[in-house]
């Protein structure tokens, strides 16, 4: 069986995480995953904190398992959230958007694991001197907001860089990916797109079949101009970010246009005028399946891949 340091890390069989995507990884999508061997997380966006103890709790009424938390550091309720977070001692915590230095202690003090979400080898650095057990490297290849460099360039510089584990994420769907994550020094893989497919997962059926018909230059990035790039489908509300961007309207209109925007997508199925961000790897999404199969079938594929190159 493949395992790696990331497993004994966070106690759980597999290494492989699902990445915590607002709007989209709830606590049943955790649950499953976290079932199944896993390391299941829990978006919690710009969520409020009540919600956020409510995803926690559904999860552990349906795994002992570990599981995690994700936290935007630019939410409105980033304080009440980490206090949630806190007092119901969540095993795992990843983060974006922000430095996590000030909430690194008393997280650990807890007993939980820090792994935040990182686009560039100076911010690892950063991360790994605030006390960072892990951390994702992200590539520009992935769903939802993005950093400029690729994930093969992106994993290795990092894994030079530190000397805590690396997880990798952005354009990683299947066994290949994990293996090629491997190859380049990571000890284990982040997955959103592919997980977005999942039986447990509670977007709208709309959203799943836009992934599972994406093809290979389906996405776009939009927000460049705004500092927050975001890759998503390439619809109607795409296009139109788009030509604002190239009127240079103001960076304030811009986000009041796309707020709302991933929830109407992700919430309400409306694929053309809502924010459906989603990573390149959906043109190799195919199905929709529960989650323990999906987690199986990459382990299946990935130890196919490793005996083809005749790796023991």
């Amino acid at each position: 069986m493949l395992r790696t340091v990331l497993c004994d890390l966070l106690r759980i069989e597999y290494p492989i995480l699902q990445g915590g995507m607002a709007w989209t990884s709830t606590g049943e999508l955790a649950a499953a995953v976290s079932a199944a061997g896993g390391l299941g997380i829990i978006g919690s966006g710009n969520a409020p904190a009540d919600w956020v103890r409510q995803e926690i709790r559904k999860v552990r009424a349906c795994t002992d398992r570990p599981f995690g938390v994700n936290v935007m550091l630019m939410s409105p309720h980033v304080e009440e959230v980490m206090q949630v977070i806190l007092e119901e001692r969540v095993p795992v915590v990843t983060t974006g958007a922000g430095n996590p230095g000030k909430y690194i202690p008393a997280l650990k003090e807890r007993g939980t694991k820090v792994i935040p979400v990182i686009p560039s080898v100076a911010l690892a650095q950063r991360m790994e001197r605030a006390g960072a057990d892990a951390v994702i490297a992200e590539g520009t290849e992935s769903g939802g907001h993005v950093g400029e460099l690729t994930t093969l360039a992106l994993v290795p510089q990092v894994v030079d860089a530190v000397s805590i584990p690396v997880i990798a994420a952005g354009g990683i769907g299947d066994g290949r990916g994990l293996v090629a994550a491997l190859a380049l020094g990571a000890v284990g893989v982040q997955m959103g797109t592919r997980f977005m497919v999942a039986e447990e997962c509670t977007i709208h059926p709309r959203v799943k079949e836009a992934i599972i018909k994406a093809k290979d230059r389906d996405t776009v990035v939009t927000g460049r101009s705004t500092g927050h790039p975001v890759r998503c489908l390439k619809n109607k509300f795409a296009r139109q970010f788009e030509e604002m961007e190239k009127q240079g309207v103001p960076v304030e209109e811009l986000e009041r246009f796309g707020t709302g925007k991933l929830k109407a997508a992700m919430v309400d199925g409306d694929i053309e005028n809502g924010s459906v961000m989603m990573g390149q790897i959906a043109g190799l999404v195919k199905k929709i399946q529960p989650a323990a199969e999906i987690i199986a079938e990459i382990m299946q594929e990935a130890e196919q891949v490793l005996k083809r190159l005749g790796v023991k």
